[in-house]
């Protein structure tokens, strides 16, 4: 398998080559960074958690060659352990692949299914992405006393639901933006909330406030959780808060100097979740090499 990717992008390949996306932004050094291997087809498991460690950043991913009937497939590492689905690193891998294959539709095969994704180009370059997420299936979370404490937050204005997308994403409401990033959650006691990512949200209408924490997966806090912002659309119309149908904004990582804006939209009835869209912009900001 081979990406031919525009040289005046610099994006041409090389043994072990690598690069960094910044996602859910269009300006560089803010988002959701994620390391991209364009071929991952010369490394061991074993390497690729290691090169994933060795990044520290949220999540990278290794391109591989298709299986199922997508474009490529992609494999998803946190700095802790592998995941079957994540967003920010799906809607990252789609800017390269679209980049390098030329296309406004891409099918990505991850441990979750196929994933399709259309792109949006200005002036030739992609510059934004809709990606079509799993639909979550959605159960309540069984230590919902244990993981307010670990917060530090005494109540949720709504249930304290889980979803599971990749991580298993539970879904705390706050009061207001100002209590959310107010937040100094226990780290430690998160961590024992095994592959959880804990999101605490506030907003209203069309905007919405967000911040992460996954001690348990290697991230204490994401500054852009795309895996986590289709299911927040579905527990909002679930619960009555937003109409289904209604597109979304979510801001994230303002706490952590990682401003990042996701939008998502669900679509159904509280009964049935018919699809679940989840949308952002990405750059490419840096690339490099790794002799292993």
């Amino acid at each position: 398998m081979s990406l031919e990717l525009p040289l005046e992008l610099e994006l041409e390949l090389a043994a072990n080559r690598y690069y960094v996306v910044d996602v859910f932004t269009d300006t560089p050094l803010e988002g959701n960074q994620l390391g991209v291997f364009a071929d991952g087809r010369a490394f061991t498991d074993e390497q690729m958690q290691s090169l994933a460690c060795e990044l520290n950043v949220a999540e990278t991913i290794f391109v591989l060659p298709p299986e199922q009937g997508g474009d490529v497939r992609i494999r998803i590492f946190t700095p802790a352990s592998e995941l079957p689905f994540a967003g920010h690193p799906v809607l990252g891998a789609s800017f390269v692949v679209g980049t390098a294959l030329g296309l406004d539709e891409v099918r990505l095969e991850t441990g979750l299914g196929v994933v399709p994704l259309r792109l949006e180009r200005s002036q030739g370059r992609v510059v934004f992405g809709w990606m079509e997420q799993p639909v979550a299936p959605c159960r309540p979370y069984e230590r919902a006393d244990e993981l307010l404490a670990a917060l530090g937050v005494e109540r949720s204005l709504l249930p304290v639901e889980a979803y599971e997308n990749g991580p298993r994403h539970v879904f705390v409401r706050l009061e207001s933006e100002e209590a959310v990033a107010a937040l100094r959650p226990d780290l430690a006691a998160l961590a024992t909330h095994t592959r959880v990512g804990a999101n605490c949200f506030a907003g209203s209408g069309s905007r919405w406030k967000t911040r992460m924490f996954a001690p348990s997966l290697g991230v204490p806090e994401d500054p852009a959780t795309g895996s986590a912002a289709g299911p927040l659309a579905m527990h909002l119309g679930r619960h009555g808060v937003v109409p289904f149908g209604e597109r979304i904004e979510i801001r994230q990582g303002v706490e952590i100097l990682r401003p990042s804006l996701l939008h998502a939209c669900a679509h159904g009835t509280a009964e049935r979740i018919e699809k679940v869209e989840v949308g952002g912009s990405a750059v490419i900001v840096a690339r490099g090499e790794y002799r292993v």
